[in-house]
């Protein structure tokens, strides 16, 4: 993919699917990157509403669950997707940052042995359903997983707006609102999709934790066996290297009674440190 004249644009020079929004404001220079959930699983809802001037709301773009990208302000234009915020001593980040809408509902309710998402009411499959503790949180929810095409998309497209705009850095709304946002939540690998969007070898010389209890696998999928009975939720890790939505790991203290344990854990369950309370 490619930009041109601030829009998205495909492989064979055809733009990706347009659908202006009346919600926005003015010319501006962007430098962040903003990951956010639309907290309803359907494309369709989205685009209907950030279309509409009642939402008061919009983002740059929009992907779906299948990969499909829409886009409703070039990029220069400012979006309102941030609402009230602050990071690195900016108040206001809709004037400083580019937002991007994945199609996730988020934290999920349960209902007659069913999960729901609360926005929408929609059912969401026990298959795509993780449960995990928020990084700004204590306790483990429901939380709607992200699918691969997705992932991959959000990849490709944000590492070419971080090389073409120059972007400082990848934050969740959950960052820069904390007490008011839990987006993109846990479900999302942000640990190993900042590294591949910022371009670094490594990401990995921070100090990282499980944030539930997880498997630890011979190789990147469920697929593989297990190689130990899961790791608890808190656990020390060291990452090693990644492989699509998997990181190798080096557990950092003894497990089940088992010490030097390595292993392959879905990226989504590692998070920073500090975003675990105990």
């Amino acid at each position: 993919m490619k930009i041109i004249d601030h829009l998205l644009v495909n492989d064979d020079d055809t733009p990706v699917t347009f659908k202006a929004t009346p919600n926005h404001g003015g010319i501006y220079t962007p430098q962040y990157l903003v990951m956010h959930y639309t907290a309803a699983t359907t494309t369709l809802s989205t685009v209907s509403w950030f279309q509409s001037t009642l939402a008061k709301a919009s983002a740059h773009l929009l992907i779906a669950r299948d990969g499909t990208v829409t886009q409703f302000a070039p990029f220069n234009v400012i979006t309102w997707h941030a609402g009230k915020s602050q990071w690195k001593g900016l108040v206001g980040l809709n004037q400083f940052s580019i937002g991007i809408e994945m199609v996730n509902g988020g934290r999920l309710t349960k209902s007659i042995g069913k999960w729901i998402c609360p926005v929408d009411a929609k059912r969401v499959p026990d298959d795509e359903v993780v449960i995990a503790i928020h990084k700004n949180e204590s306790s483990k929810a429901a939380w709607h997983d992200y699918t691969e095409k997705q992932l991959k998309a959000a990849i490709e497209i944000s590492a070419l707006l971080v090389k073409t705009y120059n972007l400082k850095d990848v934050v969740g709304h959950e960052d820069i609102a904390p007490i008011r946002k839990s987006d993109p939540g846990p479900a999302f690998p942000m640990a190993s999709f900042k590294s591949k969007v910022m371009g670094r070898e490594t990401d990995f010389d921070e100090d990282f934790v499980t944030s539930a209890d997880v498997n630890i696998r011979a190789g990147a999928g469920t697929a593989f066996a297990t190689v130990a009975p899961p790791v608890p939720g808190g656990t020390p890790v060291r990452v090693l290297k990644t492989n699509a939505n998997w990181s190798f790991v080096e557990v950092l203290k003894s497990v089940n009674g088992i010490m030097d344990l390595e292993g392959w854990i879905a990226s989504r369950f590692i998070v920073l440190e500090q975003g675990v309370n105990s």
